[in-house]
């Protein structure tokens, strides 16, 4: 009831106690700040103000309606606050979708460059096992933007960003492990790392050993795991070969990480379901900005 300009003239007055000093501390003429407040005292059905000669006083509804109108008056300001230096990069919350390999081997870098960069926003993080589910999230609005691979049908603008590579990980004493390059092929008779059949991983693995080797074949798992960190680790004490981001290879991995060959990995895109926001184009630009690699002309692309 009432618009916020109206309860603004109107504290105004209530504060400097006279329509003249209230008009030149609101930067409007003396005959617009009344007709603004009258306007107001319509709406509400009686007066606000008692008219002195020299001052104004608060009626009996003036006391009862002064609270809520600085308490409303206060809120807007600090609305327009917020949205102001969020639009200017000062503060928000920026809320991310992405699968849990990307959100450890390719964000911490570039959230602590954002962090330097802003540090008024936040990053909040929605953190998934298959790339489907945080298209979805992006899709019903959870989400700001996704990073993964790209979007399948997706109507939003896609950025894309460059080439994430799969790393064999094997045992130092793996009678592999010395060689530049190894074949899926070569590994087709042993037991596997694998990820749980509801991690996009689990297809990532599947798909690479189906068109990645010549002959296609099956990995047979000896372990199932969810995470990346983890599979990564029990490759390295000699349960299986694993193939994982090298993204997400842990930095203090004592362990031979090779390349395949040919070599596999995924494009990475970012997404949104509409426009950028200013945040968002601001995050897009540092991920931009961080070296990427393009995939080798023989390499084996898995989405």
């Amino acid at each position: 009831m009432g618009t916020f300009r109206q309860m603004a003239y109107w504290l105004a007055i209530v504060e400097e106690g006279s329509f003249t000093r209230a008009a030149a501390r609101m930067h409007v003429s003396q005959p617009s700040l009344s007709q603004q407040v009258r306007a107001l005292e319509e709406e509400l059905g009686g007066e606000l103000l008692e008219r002195l000669p020299r001052s104004v006083r608060l009626t009996s509804a003036g006391k009862a309606f002064l609270p809520h109108a600085r308490a409303a008056v206060h809120s807007a300001d600090r609305a327009v606050r917020s949205a102001r230096e969020a639009l200017q990069l000062k503060t928000g919350e920026l809320e991310i979708s992405t699968v849990r390999s990307i959100a450890v081997g390719l964000l911490p870098d570039v959230i602590q460059s954002w962090r330097e960069h802003y540090p008024g926003t936040y990053v909040r993080l929605h953190e998934f096992t298959h790339r489907r589910l945080a298209e979805d999230a992006v899709r019903e609005g959870v989400s700001d933007f996704g990073i993964g691979p790209p979007p399948i049908k997706w109507a939003g603008p896609v950025c894309r960003l460059g080439w994430e590579e799969f790393k064999i990980v094997l045992p130092h004493d793996d009678p592999l492990a010395d060689r530049d390059m190894i074949s899926l092929a070569d590994l087709a008779d042993r037991e596997w790392v694998m990820f749980d059949a509801d991690n996009g991983l689990y297809d990532l693995v599947v798909a690479a050993c189906a068109t990645g080797s010549t002959p296609p074949f099956m990995p047979r798992p000896a372990v199932l795991t969810s995470q990346v960190e983890a599979a990564a680790r029990l490759a390295s004490a000699g349960v299986g070969p694993a193939l994982v981001p090298e993204n997400a290879v842990p930095s203090d991995l004592h362990a031979a990480v090779v390349r395949a060959d040919p070599p596999i990995g995924r494009e990475l895109t970012v997404y949104a379901r509409a426009d950028w926001t200013p945040l968002g184009k601001a995050f897009l630009e540092l991920m931009r900005a961080r070296p990427w690699h393009h995939p080798p002309l023989d390499a084996t692309v898995i989405a």
